[in-house]
This record gives C-alpha cells, sequence and structure tokens, in this order.
C-alpha cells in the first residue's frame, strides 16, 4: 500500500497514478492517541488500521496524484536520524573538496561519527520544496533511501530489526557547506524532504537492493543503490536504537550516494525510485 499525506493534511491511498481519500481514518486514529504519545499515531495504528483503510480507499473516488499537494508521509515522527558516510563513493568525493566542506576533520567512518538528528522543523514534503537559507554558500542535494520506523523499540538486535520498519519512502538530506556542526547545517526549514508517499514494507520484501535516482534540471546526479550501503538496513536500526529509543513515525536517512552537487534558486530535483514512486522538488530562494 503506498499511503500519502496532501492538501490541507488529508490521508490517501495511492493506487496507479490516483490518491483516494481516506482521512476519515486518520481522524479517527488521531481521536484516541494521547496527546503525550511519543511518534505518529496514524503508523503506530497502521497494523490494525490497514485493512479497513484499503476498504475505504476502494470506495472512495480517485483525484489525480497530478491535482494534489503531497505533503511527508509522516506527519509527526519524534525524530529524524540520518546516517553520514554511508556510501564509499561518496566519501571519497567528500574528501576531495575540504574546502567546501570546511576543513572539518571528523573520525574516519560511520561506526564512529554516528548517526546525526536533523530537527523535525525541517521536514516538507515534494509540494512545499527546498528554500535556499545561504545563497553565498554551496547548497547540495542528497538523494536517500529512507526507513519510516513502525514501532518502539530500544537495543534491537540486528535478527529483529526488520520487524520494526513500517515502509519506505525517499528523502533530500538538503545540506548547507560549512563549519558549523553537522546537524545545525542540516536543519534548515526544509532541509529534510520526505515523499512522495511511504511505501508499506510488504511492497520491498527486499530492500537491500533497491536503485534510486535524482536528476537536477534534467541532467542525471545520483544513480545509487542500497546494495552499496556500508551499514545496511538491519544495521543501521541497531546501532540507531543503541542510542535511541526509537517509535513509530520516526524516520531514518541511510545515507547519501556519491554525485552530491549544488542547488540554487529556480532548479527542480527528481527524485525516483521504481519501487516507491517519483517526487519533484523546487528549489527557491528563502525570504525573511
Amino acid at each position: 500500500m503506498k499511503l500519502c499525506r496532501y492538501d490541507d493534511d488529508r490521508l490517501g491511498v495511492v493506487v496507479g497514478d490516483m490518491v483516494h481519500d481516506v482521512t476519515e481514518a486518520q481522524t479517527q486514529i488521531r481521536a484516541k492517541a494521547p496527546y503525550a504519545m511519543k511518534g505518529d499515531a496514524v503508523i503506530a495504528a497502521l497494523p490494525e488500521w490497514r485493512k479497513k483503510i484499503e476498504e475505504m480507499a476502494k470506495k472512495a473516488p480517485g483525484k489525480p496524484v497530478k491535482q494534489v499537494k503531497l505533503l511527508a508521509p509522516v506527519a509527526r515522527p519524534s525524530k529524524l536520524m540520518a546516517a553520514p558516510v554511508n556510501y564509499r563513493a561518496h566519501v571519497a568525493e567528500m574528501e576531495k573538496i575540504p574546502h567546501v566542506t570546511g576543513n572539518v576533520k571528523r573520525p574516519e567512518g560511520i561506526a564512529n561519527q554516528g548517526i546525526f538528528l536533523k530537527a523535525n522543523s525541517a521536514l516538507v514534503g515534494p509540494s512545499e520544496g527546498v528554500a535556499i537559507r545561504f545563497p553565498d554558500r554551496r547548497n547540495d542535494h542528497e538523494v536517500e533511501f529512507c526507513l519510516v520506523i513502525s514501532k518502539q523499540g530500544t537495543d534491537i538486535p540486528r535478527a529483529r530489526a526488520m520487524e520494526y520498519i513500517a515502509g519506505y519512502t525517499l528523502g533530500l538530506d538538503m545540506t548547507v557547506r560549512g563549519v558549523e556542526d553537522r546537524s545545525f547545517r542540516k536543519s534548515c526549514d526544509g532541509y529534510a524532504v520526505l515523499g512522495p508517499w511511504m511505501v508499506t514494507a510488504d511492497e520491498i520484501p527486499d530492500p537491500t537492493a533497491v536503485p534510486f535516482t535524482v536528476h537536477l534540471n534534467g541532467e542525471l546526479k545520483q544513480d545509487a543503490n542500497t546494495k552499496d550501503l556500508i551499514f545496511d538496513i538491519p544495521r543501521l536500526i541497531e546501532f540507531a536504537s543503541q542510542f535511541y529509543t526509537i517509535y513509530p513515525g520516526d524516520i531514518i536517512y541511510t545515507g547519501s550516494p556519491s554525485g552530491v552537487s549544488q542547488v540554487h534558486p529556480g532548479d527542480t530535483m527528481h527524485c525516483a525510485c521504481k519501487l516507491i514512486g517519483e517526487m519533484d522538488v523546487k528549489v527557491r530562494a528563502h525570504k525573511a
């Protein structure tokens, strides 16, 4: 099932090129969710509600995807986690441009650098686009395969990690280059794009060999496959949960492949994965 959020916080099921409105399910789920819960109520309730949602979608009239404004598929993650230097080719390309990355010396490897956080306020869907905050500095796109966590867990062993995945989506870990802390530079408003929707885990039984791309203004920039991850998906969940309790709706950006490049206002980034979908994300200048 492909689950999306769109327009004014509506919930939809995507079938082909049509969106079927199942917002009533979202309304009922949220009404029963305690205010103090950690994580996203809809993602937490998905195992119980999935059949009901599918039935509602069959009865709901469809609306073309092109006619809706797609938001981030998860409304309230408790945190956005991101894996740095998780493709060897990306590590190599960054080492060649220390003048761009601010000559920051970090311990080698993801195991030493750890998983970093992006602010929840940075989260946007493809329709919202990216507003460049510092046009005088280099701002890069980093397309990533992303995981949506299904349930609460901590200290999760690798052997059970896949049980904690609700689904998959695409992300753009937008980055301002410079000397500041990584999380600070990557948490500007709109610098955590997610979409176009979430594909439930059963739709991608083998996430260890998933190809995905990003084109910038029609030119291929990043052409990746999850088979090249240094820390694969089970290891990422195991690693993250050693430090954090993960909750339903939490997002893990699994890392950027090589081919990152600078974006400017007026550009369009086109992210695509045959097993998930496609999204166009426009770049604009930030206005105070």
